[in-house]
């Protein structure tokens, strides 16, 4: 099972979600303790689940693809939401988890420093942990299904190729934001970082950007918002600006496409860089900010 090596990592998949579980994630996740009999029932596990390294041209990052539902929702909960019971939105698919502590690198270091007849773990942690580098990690969580909850009718997909398709712009959509958080970490626009990653995931699936795909979506036509992902990105206190924002993200989309094909010769990765550089112009002049 996939997760039993990723367990050794992250000790805190051997929990269970529930109340009262904020002591036993900390001793797990933040002190590397395992429970007094580790056990992973509550995953079921599937042969097509995954653990892959993605090149990027921000450097490599692991992908986790976990093919049954629950055990996607079941890792979120004990990676993300610290043990707890949440509910997970049927429209979420995929999440890139920051700043991970591998406790099997913190131990490796170990045993590799003591072996080597040195004795002062507690000021070789200090210097160790110093670089998040050493002992973080970047997790990109994959589940499985129709990409933003769209069934392959209404993507206009054969219903055979939607879930590989699906599978692939959830892939590259996660990959992007990396990419952006780690190459242009102060250019942070919610709904701009949606947009493109989007775009990419699209590109790259597809082999061409679609306009038309980006606005079902988010859930944005020419008549307004019609209802999508883009409601997730709004405040609930600024939930009366759907219409005013939909109009806004229709309009990008197209001129995206528009580039995009414009500049198809070029790679989708070198788009995004193209894209990115040009972030503060482009939403500016598209409203997206001020």
């Amino acid at each position: 099972m996939v997760l039993e090596a990723l367990a050794e990592c992250y000790p805190q998949l051997y929990l269970k979600p529930g109340e009262n579980m904020e002591d036993a994630y900390k001793d797990a996740a933040l002190r590397g303790n395992r429970p007094e009999h580790p056990s992973l029932e509550l995953f079921q596990g599937s042969e097509k689940d995954s653990l892959t390294e993605e090149q990027t041209p921000a450097g490599p990052v692991e992908v986790l693809y976990l093919y049954r539902r629950e055990d996607f929702e079941n890792a979120l909960r004990l990676l993300v939401y610290r043990c707890r019971p949440e509910a997970i939105p049927a429209t979420l698919g995929a999440m890139t988890l920051n700043g991970l502590a591998n406790w099997k690198k913190i131990e490796e270091h170990r045993t590799a420093y003591l072996a080597a007849g040195h004795t002062d773990w507690a000021e070789e942690w200090k210097r160790f942990t110093a670089d998040r580098r050493n002992y973080r990690d970047t997790l990109i969580i994959l589940s499985d299904g129709p990409y933003s909850g769209v069934s392959a009718e209404r993507a206009g997909m054969p219903q055979e190729d939607w879930p590989e398709i699906s599978r692939k712009i959830r892939l590259y959509h996660e990959c992007t934001h990396v990419i952006c958080r780690r190459l242009f970490p102060q250019q942070k626009e919610e709904v701009w970082d949606e947009i493109v990653a989007d775009a990419i995931g699209i590109r790259k699936a597809l082999g061409h950007y679609d306009a038309k795909l980006a606005d079902l979506f988010l859930g944005v036509s020419e008549d307004g918002y019609t209802g999508g992902r883009l409601e997730n990105y709004i405040p609930e206190e600024e939930k009366n600006t759907l219409p005013d924002l939909a109009e806004k993200v229709y309009g990008l989309t197209k001129w995206i496409e528009q580039e995009s094909i414009e500049k198809q010769e070029i790679d989708s990765w070198d788009f995004l860089l193209y894209l990115q550089e040009r972030q503060d112009d482009i939403c500016q002049k598209a409203g997206l900010c001020g």
